[in-house]
């Protein structure tokens, strides 16, 4: 899953992180980029070459910050928008396309295993040396 999710984004002219950068820009809206850095937990110069690729694309644009001349804010351009929701829209009919044919136990029970599961793994990626036993 994770290498077709790869080729449709490569497809694109995305990598992973060009397009989680995209994803955060749209949930957070015009956003600095030092508080990009601070959510994607990496460096400010790592933001930087990613906002200045996906700005030549014409993805997301830097506007002057209102209220401080040293900061820009970070927004998605019409392009990046349509973008993003031509991604929105591929991910709910995969979700669709998965859940085909399950009834409400089913989902329910599925969703309470993913739940528990995503939990575990930000637990051990949060901290790395305490293995998760339950």
């Amino acid at each position: 899953m994770h290498a077709q999710m790869q080729a449709g984004l490569a497809e694109r002219g995305l990598s992973l992180s060009r397009a989680i950068l995209l994803w955060q820009v749209a949930a957070d809206g015009p956003v600095i980029q030092r508080d990009l850095a601070v959510v994607l937990r990496v460096v400010p110069r790592t933001v930087t070459g990613i906002v200045d690729d996906l700005a030549a694309a014409g993805l997301l644009q830097r506007v002057p910050h209102p209220t401080d001349r040293r900061a820009f804010l970070v927004t998605l351009t019409d392009d990046g928008r349509r973008l993003i929701e031509t991604l929105r829209a591929e991910r709910q009919a995969l979700a669709m396309q998965l859940c085909a044919g399950l009834d409400g136990p089913d989902l329910e029970a599925a969703a309470t295993v993913v739940d528990l599961v995503a939990g575990r793994l930000a637990a051990a990626t949060a901290h790395p040396s305490e293995a998760v036993a339950s």
